[in-house]
């Protein structure tokens, strides 16, 4: 076999070596993956994927991204709130980094990364709480800042002490606060 051919996996179909590129040639990995963003057999049946590069008005962002933490999908939130922090204004990419930050720390605490997860929602915690006091914006969008950020010390506290992974449904934020 030549230095430019590659041989191919049966059970795969992928090219043994070749990386997955999107229609822009960038690297993308096409593998389906699980509900908490966790890479599956190429032939697997997988959780559709948020699609990338989304640009969304924040309200929409926000409503979206509820609907898949309460689905247990945090991954998937953290790629909406991911849309938001590259395309947003400069003045908000800061509050919707440190949102993708508690959804990628609750996506590590349910997949049972005690470290990873407490440490990526404390860091989002204090992403949020320095934006609010710097913007002097407590409830931007609707979203209760000051339940997010008790929300995420919490859970990084419960994470630490208990061990074990979280049921992320179960466990998810309410981006507007609890409803009575």
């Amino acid at each position: 076999m030549g230095s430019t051919e590659r041989r191919g996996s049966a059970s795969s179909g992928q090219v043994a070596g070749a990386r997955d590129r999107d229609g822009e040639g960038r690297a993308r990995n096409a593998r389906p993956r699980d509900g908490l963003g966790r890479p599956l057999p190429y032939d697997a049946d997988g959780v559709a994927r948020q699609p990338e590069g989304v640009v969304r008005a924040p309200e929409q962002s926000v409503a979206e991204a509820q609907e898949l933490l309460d689905a247990g999908k945090p991954f998937h939130a953290h790629e909406v709130f991911e849309d938001a922090w590259k395309s947003g204004p400069e003045e908000e990419r800061e509050l919707w980094r440190g949102l993708a930050q508690v959804a990628v720390g609750l996506t590590h605490a349910a997949r049972g990364n005690v470290t990873g997860g407490a440490r990526l929602l404390r860091r989002g915690a204090g992403a949020m709480e320095q934006w609010a006091t710097e913007s002097g914006r407590q409830r931007p969008y609707g979203m209760d800042l000051v339940g997010l950020i008790g929300w995420g010390r919490e859970l990084a506290d419960d994470v630490e002490g208990g061990g074990g992974a979280v049921d992320a449904g179960a466990r998810a934020p309410r981006l507007r606060g609890r409803t009575p």
